[in-house]
């Protein structure tokens, strides 16, 4: 970043540190870390009032008598334990998450770079031999192809086939990809400092019955949530428009708590659609409705979303329609 930018983040983070009653925060390389500047090799960044010092000892530069000091989300056990702090922790978020809702023209557009990055192996997958190959293999192949686009660092990666894609927190494992098998394959990582997620539904040799019917229903919610996600209107008149959609269809007990959250220099922060925060330009967020019936298949669909003064930006090209699902040769 340059200087300027740093100053005026550090001006307006002790702007919300005065007005949240925080004396300090302390920040462990994290995307907090990231937004304020930090990124020489030490430890820990402290900001205070008056002060900014990369540093491995935090206690040192926190002012005598501090009463509440903001601590990094992803603060570990043992550091806060080792921080040796006589005050009032309080998450670091309290400040700075409000400050980082809104990107700058060129983080959009290192959001964009990341999430065509991940598309792109997506698109790369298909070109895999997928039949007879088990989900770990696929997933350790993936994970290979993301690395060598350039992928700092692979934060999430899913590879779910058959009845495996309606557990939404399924982790790849021994099952073997079959011919009429549906496939959920997503790609959550970090490139150039910033992340995106992409998924998209696949099929082995040609679809289960009724699977294009429920992946037809997924990308009508999609539509409905872009239209929806129009500034000033709430986050969750997104997550809303995807819920409507879904009921109306029958699916809805089977669709997934969540629609989507926001993206950026971490892979989940605000907006959190589902709740009140007014839509923004500038806000970039993963939308990613789905649908999980158990023991039969699911679909799920995501993409990261650009907020505009008009109509939103999806930042990759977009999961195919029904008519054109991508299905993998035998």
């Amino acid at each position: 970043m340059t200087p300027e930018r740093v100053e005026a983040r550090l001006k307006a983070a002790r702007t919300a540190m005065d007005e949240e009653g925080v004396d300090a925060l302390v920040l462990r390389p994290s995307p907090d870390f990231r937004f304020l500047g930090g990124g020489n090799g030490a430890a820990f960044l402290v900001v205070t009032r008056d002060t900014l010092a990369e540093t491995a000892d935090p206690a040192r530069w926190v002012p005598e008598g501090a009463r509440r000091v903001g601590v990094d989300a992803e603060m570990r056990v043992r550091e806060l334990f080792g921080l040796a702090i006589e005050a009032e922790l309080v998450p670091a978020s309290s400040v700075l998450a409000p400050l980082r809702l809104r990107k700058e023209p060129d983080e959009i557009a290192a959001v964009e770079r990341a999430a065509l990055r991940a598309e792109e192996v997506l698109r790369q997958a298909r070109e895999l031999a997928w039949f007879g190959a088990s989900e770990r293999a696929m997933a350790a192949a993936l994970r290979m192809l993301a690395l060598e686009s350039g992928c700092e660092e692979v934060l999430a990666l899913r590879v779910a086939a058959g009845e495996n894609t309606a557990r939404a927190a399924h982790l790849p494992g021994d099952r073997v990809i079959n011919p009429g098998d549906a496939l959920l394959v997503s790609l959550c990582g970090r490139w150039d400092g910033y992340c995106a997620e992409v998924a998209r539904v696949f099929a082995v040799a040609e679809p289960p019955e009724d699977f294009e019917a429920m992946y037809s229903v997924v990308l009508a919610a999609r539509r409905a949530a872009l239209a929806a996600a129009r500034p000033p209107a709430p986050a969750a008149d997104v997550a809303r428009a995807v819920a409507e959609v879904i009921d109306g269809t029958g699916y809805g007990r089977f669709a997934a708590a969540h629609a989507g959250r926001g993206v950026g220099l971490g892979p989940d922060e605000g907006p959190r659609l589902g709740e009140g925060t007014p839509l923004a330009p500038g806000m970039t967020f993963c939308l990613e409705p789905a649908i999980y019936v158990p023991e039969l298949f699911g679909a799920r669909v995501a993409d990261v979303v650009a907020c505009t003064e008009a109509e939103p930006v999806v930042l990759s090209s977009g999961p195919p329609e029904p008519a054109a699902l991508h299905v993998l040769e035998r």
